[in-house]
């Protein structure tokens, strides 16, 4: 071979091999995972629980960023924001990365400004009530709320929280009309229902499952089409009597922007090796209300397809309701 040929392939060589060996090697540092929310919250958990599970797949760890504030949308920035190589990603649900698009003026788009790596879980709520309510079931709840027009109270994590929109939506379907009383969270009005102060509340079955269960708040129904594994007792809204009342604070996985095709393969191929461990299904994910998705939905495609059809069903509901944050 000639001296320049020579020096060609070898050119040739160098400029392809390091992006190859780069690819398979990933990752080869610790990978970080925002959490929008404080540590010890439902979403705070479930990111603890899949990070060490997906830990033995990629052969790194995974290491917890609480970032805290604006109802998740400060985390939504730094995680856009974020250099789209593999090593940060972000958890976020139905408030962070729907809902916050309709009742916030953010600088990231929810939708295009992250690559989808999965849907891990599937959450809905539960209509609850102080126990001392005298309705007993979904319809004397309704009709109670009839009877006594813009007396009942229900509260929410505050204005376009989750809490908030589903009692909107609840107010929409149901012809009934109620005050809103805003907290700081779901925890601190989840007490206030406990103690009597308020009389309802749309929660995430995360938050109020073991209330529920030890008879201190009353429930009435749970927002899907099928009942919690966890909680089989508990009426749908369909057999409640409440048909379409469908919600559920999903959570799934992002990444930046332009992360690498090969990044994104490995880490939903760890997210679905975790979800298929039937400790972290039946016990762990179920304990806090959080059902898996079949196989079909846990694909990054799948969960574009899902945060596009929530996003088309609930911006249109918030912004009739001139819903802004405060």
């Amino acid at each position: 071979m000639r001296r320049r040929d020579f020096i060609k392939a070898a050119i040739g060589t160098a400029a392809v091999w390091p992006v190859s060996s780069r690819a398979e090697s990933y990752p080869s540092r610790p990978i970080t995972l925002i959490v929008p929310f404080a540590a010890g919250g439902p979403t705070d958990v479930l990111a603890r629980i899949l990070a060490e599970n997906m830990r033995t797949t990629l052969g790194q760890t995974v290491v917890i960023e609480n970032v805290t504030g604006a109802s998740g949308t400060i985390a939504g920035m730094r995680a856009a924001r974020a250099t789209p190589d593999g090593y940060t990603i972000t958890i976020g649900h139905w408030g962070t990365h729907v809902l916050n698009g309709a009742v916030y003026s953010l600088q990231y788009d929810v939708l295009n400004d992250f690559d989808p790596v999965g849907l891990i879980g599937n959450g809905p709520q539960l209509i609850i009530g102080r126990p001392t309510l005298p309705a007993r079931n979904l319809k004397e709840l309704i009709g109670w709320l009839k009877d006594n027009p813009n007396k009942a109270t229900a509260g929410t994590a505050g204005p376009g929280s989750g809490a908030h929109i589903a009692g909107v939506f609840f107010q929409n379907l149901t012809g009934t009309s109620f005050s809103f009383v805003p907290y700081r969270g779901a925890g601190p009005a989840l007490n206030d229902l406990m103690a009597g102060h308020i009389d309802l509340m749309f929660d995430q079955a995360t938050n109020s499952l073991p209330q529920v269960r030890g008879g201190n708040v009353r429930a009435y129904a749970v927002t899907s089409r099928s009942r919690l594994a966890s909680a089989p007792d508990i009426p749908t809204v369909d057999e409640a009597g409440l048909q379409g009342l469908y919600i559920a604070y999903w959570h799934g996985i992002w990444a930046p922007k332009n992360t690498p095709g090969e990044a994104i393969a490995r880490l939903n191929a760890a997210i679905v090796a975790a979800l298929a461990d039937k400790a972290l299904q039946q016990q762990r994910f179920l304990e806090l209300g959080q059902e898996t998705p079949p196989p079909d939905r846990q694909t990054p495609m799948a969960l574009k397809s899902h945060q596009t059809a929530e996003i088309e069903k609930w911006w249109p509901i918030v912004k009739a309701a001139n819903i802004k944050a405060e």
